[in-house]
């Protein structure tokens, strides 16, 4: 018997989360259950992440949380409560599977049968945005080593345990060569330790082509934060629906499993959601906590269903299914099917389960790291970069001196482009005068000496080797 915790959410939530549930019980699940309430009543009741403190607290405890889809309120600074139960749980690895049903679901892709892992916790979700100036908003991209670790070697146990002939990365590394750049550099090296599998590394925008063309070409796909959230739901509507898909949240200690569509309000109480998505998440978590045998007989029960055309509206095809039935009436309709397998679909086994052990992270020996300059970001108002360097030069110390004016990463100083339109946020490079070494007291002394001119100082970074390597952008056009 296992302890679960269990939100039923907003909008269809509630209905799909009683048909899942009856699934489960029909099928023999050996689950206890904690139910919490989350979503729209808690963030309105002030708490801004939809969750309480007491609700935290059981979940912390069972360590499996199995949600329906909640409904954020509009304004208000709200976040994201899937974001942030991933990042205060440690849920690091996303775990989607896509495939075709093909022909009792439409499809232009049969023989689809791929699954995508999506690391969770940082990239440009880390959710560190400034206004610096009137026009110039930043989003900070957070990639680390640790984070890159775990989510790669999780794709390739993943692709192992599975008997997965391949895993490929999709990385945007020739623009962002120091982020996207770490992963796929990790991706690289942590290859080489599975031999068995194959591994290759595409560029973002043309694999994302090639997935939505040919998503037969691929087998297990490991991406960043961002690129897998689109991705996924690209991948999970091509395979038939949006409204098929679940996804397992995997951590250390914690494991949270859900549909990945959202709470549709709008057809909250009429018994047509289609509970597929949030039965897929439950075949995960089954799966995930050893109960492998149920896990088999509802998904095999699930594909039973889906093959003698027992079909929701969102999947209902005239001349394709043969009956349109409510969310209770499938649920009712996979219930009667438990012990069946389908005919033409391929069966599911379970036997192997999800559990794999994976090694903790090792910190690398710290690197030697040497300072190599400062990029002073400054808000200004003007439209010339060259009279901004006039400005800036009027900073240049004996160890410091302007090297380089770019505006949204454009090289605009010296030797700019009078066609290049700049906005009020501009990057000033200073870098050593004669090569001297510098120290971060030189920096100091040229934000002071900023303050003197007062020149509007809103950010500054500054500029290192590792292991005389430099890792820093430099401006396009360079």
């Amino acid at each position: 018997m296992t302890r679960i915790t269990v939100a039923r959410g907003d909008g269809i939530g509630p209905e799909i989360m009683d048909a899942v549930l009856a699934i489960l019980t029909a099928a023999g699940a050996q689950l206890e259950i904690d139910e919490i309430e989350v979503g729209e009543k808690v963030y309105l009741a002030g708490h801004t992440s939809g969750i309480a403190k007491e609700s935290w607290d059981i979940i912390r405890r069972n360590k499996v949380f199995l949600k329906a889809p909640i409904t954020t309120p509009q304004g208000g600074g709200y976040k994201s409560l899937n974001v942030t139960t991933r990042k205060f749980l440690g849920l690091y690895a996303n775990i989607r599977p896509c495939f075709s049903l093909h022909p009792f679901v439409q499809t232009k892709h049969p023989e689809m049968d791929l699954v995508i892992i999506r690391e969770n916790e940082e990239d440009l979700y880390a959710g560190i945005e400034h206004q610096q100036t009137d026009e110039v908003v930043q989003c900070l991209k957070l990639i680390s080593r640790p984070g890159c670790e775990r989510i790669i070697r999780y794709a390739f146990e993943y692709a192992r345990q599975y008997g997965r002939k391949k895993v490929t990365c999709f990385t945007k590394d020739n623009i962002m060569k120091q982020t996207d750049g770490l992963f796929h550099k990790v991706f690289d090296e942590i290859a080489q330790e599975y031999p068995d599998i194959q591994n290759e590394h595409w560029i973002v925008d043309i694999g994302a082509a090639k997935m939505a063309d040919t998503p037969e070409a691929f087998d297990v796909i490991v991406v960043p934060n961002l690129y897998g959230d689109v991705l996924s739901d690209v991948a999970a509507q091509i395979a038939g629906s949006v409204g098929l898909a679940g996804s397992a949240n995997i951590g250390d200690e914690c494991a949270m499993f859900e549909a990945i569509h959202g709470s549709a309000p709008r057809r909250a109480g009429q018994n047509v959601a289609n509970p597929s998505g949030l039965l897929q998440g439950a075949v995960l978590m089954l799966v995930h906590i050893g109960q492998t045998d149920v896990a088999e007989k509802v998904q095999n029960a699930w594909l039973t269903t889906i093959e003698q055309g027992i079909h929701t509206y969102d999947i209902y095809t005239e001349g394709l299914s043969t009956k349109k039935v409510g969310t209770r009436e499938f649920a009712q309709a996979v219930i009667d099917n438990l012990g069946k397998r389908p005919q033409r679909l391929r069966p599911v086994s379970y036997a192997r389960g999800t559990r794999f052990a994976l090694p903790k992270y090792v910190r690398k020996p710290s690197a030697h790291k040497e300072l190599q300059g400062v990029d002073i970001f400054v808000h200004w108002s003007g439209s010339d970069p060259n009279q901004l360097a006039a400005i800036m030069k009027q900073i240049d110390s004996p160890y410091l001196q302007l090297s380089l004016i770019t505006n949204r990463g454009i090289k605009v100083y010296p030797e700019g482009f009078p066609e290049t339109f700049c906005t009020d946020h501009w990057r000033c490079r200073f870098t050593p005068a004669n090569g001297a070494a510098i120290t971060k007291q030189h920096i100091i002394d040229l934000l002071q000496a900023a303050h003197h001119h007062n020149i509007d100082v809103i950010k500054t970074e500054n500029l290192y080797a590792f292991d005389g390597k430099p890792a820093f952008s430099l401006g396009q056009g360079q």
